[in-house]
């Protein structure tokens, strides 16, 4: 893993609040139909599954009355210092984009999966087979996202279409491209959530809502202790949540938790 940042004057980034998500699963299909992922042809193997974002359920594993859950939805980090960059042989992966969003060019994958092996949160799958849509579905495919062919890893991409679109538009209006304001670029899932419970910005503009909620002493990021600076925040008031966010363990003799690795 590189031990360089990259820093850019725009950092895309997004706040997840774990306490208002009810899994409800609705970004996983909104992410699936607006970035053009096909329908799984077996929906039973889960190790061919193909979703840019997932939806995890965690558990403190306490008997009732004192039992809760939690949904957690994982898209791509967009790390920082993304581990799978410094594996691409081909350079089909770069954190090159504006806004630090870590891009994937598939034209340019040779489907090593090297990418895959050194992402620490799962975040890239594999395409195993030929995109199809049965019947009218290839109707209703997104205009801006290229269908990718079998072979290539995919990944999310912060629906970065939708923040070009947002560019044009602000240049035919006269406005700075580069200064949005907050909300003219949003991706998919934060769209389509019901609850609100995904928020999308510029990190680093203190005009934009995550700004002030990554600021919060509830917010965290998934396994920060190994630095590879992740650009997705989570919310969550309960500490058990905000624990296992690090990978915390209980030990079961004495109680006192411990991080694994």
């Amino acid at each position: 893993m590189s031990s360089e940042v990259k820093e850019f004057k725009i950092k895309w980034g997004m706040v997840i609040d774990i306490d208002k998500c009810t899994g409800c699963g609705a970004c996983m299909v909104a992410c699936q139909a607006e970035n053009n992922v096909a329908p799984a042809v077996d929906g039973s193997n889960k190790l061919r599954s193909l979703n840019w974002l997932t939806v995890f359920r965690l558990s403190n594993h306490k008997p009732f009355p004192d039992h809760e859950v939690a949904y957690l939805p994982r898209p791509c980090m967009q790390c920082g210092k993304p581990s799978c960059v410094s594996v691409c042989p081909v350079i089909a992966t770069d954190k090159r984009e504006e806004g630090g969003i870590v891009s994937q060019i598939p034209p340019r994958c040779i489907g090593c999966r090297y990418c895959m092996a050194s992402c620490p949160y799962h975040a890239r799958y594999f395409n195993w087979y030929d995109p199809k849509w049965p019947g009218d579905l290839a109707q209703a495919l997104t205009p801006d996202v290229s269908t990718r062919m079998r072979g290539v890893v995919e990944k999310c991409s912060f629906c970065h279409h939708r923040f070009m679109k947002a560019q044009e538009k602000a240049a035919a209006e006269g406005r700075d491209p580069m200064n949005l304001p907050d909300g003219a670029y949003i991706t998919a899932c934060t769209e389509a959530c019901p609850n609100g419970a995904i928020t999308f910005g510029d990190l680093n503009n203190p005009a934009h809502k995550v700004h002030e909620l990554i600021r919060s002493p509830y917010a965290f990021r998934l396994l920060e202790r190994l630095g590879t600076d992740p650009q997705v925040y989570y919310i969550s008031k309960r500490e058990w949540v905000r624990r296992e966010g690090d990978n915390y363990l209980e030990n079961e003799k004495t109680g006192e938790a411990r991080k694994q690795g």
